[in-house]
């Protein structure tokens, strides 16, 4: 009597949960807005109105200066705790009232800002998550974003 043992096949990668490897062909994740390409989401991103400030959470790279890649949760995690942002559209009153902004704007369309953890209004659309600010909720202008740790 041989006894014959199977050879189990060992996988070339890690399962996601339930056993499925890949992403199934009816799920198409959309490509995430980065201030790089805002312009061709202009039709998708929403009107801000009155005194409010439609703001692009800074997102951070998915590798680390050491070379260790994060995890896509661990990256989304950070971007929704951001207090970094780049200001993609201003509303038509931002800033328009003088006697609170007697210096004028304290940021314009492009620019890098700082703002309270809580403020705004966070809202998700396909590509991304998003905020709405006041235009007084704007703490600060930065000009590199990598250079704030939230």
């Amino acid at each position: 009597m041989t006894n014959k043992v199977e050879k189990k096949e060992v996988p070339d990668r890690v399962l996601r949960e339930f056993g499925s490897d890949g992403v199934p062909a009816h799920v198409v994740e959309a490509e995430t807005i980065t201030p790089d390409n805002l312009e061709e989401h202009a039709n998708s991103l929403p009107r801000p109105t009155g005194y409010r400030i439609l703001i692009l959470p800074f997102s951070q790279s998915s590798v680390t200066k050491g070379g260790i890649h994060l995890a896509k949760q661990t990256v989304d995690k950070e971007r929704l705790s951001t207090v970094v942002g780049y200001v993609v559209e201003t509303g038509p009153d931002a800033y328009g009232d003088t006697n609170k902004f007697p210096d004028g704007p304290w940021c314009k369309k492009g620019d890098w800002v700082i703002f309270g953890r809580y403020a705004g209004a966070r809202f998700q659309i396909e590509g991304g998550d998003m905020r709405l600010l006041n235009d007084d909720e704007i703490l600060a202008l930065i000009d590199d974003p990598e250079a704030i740790l939230s």
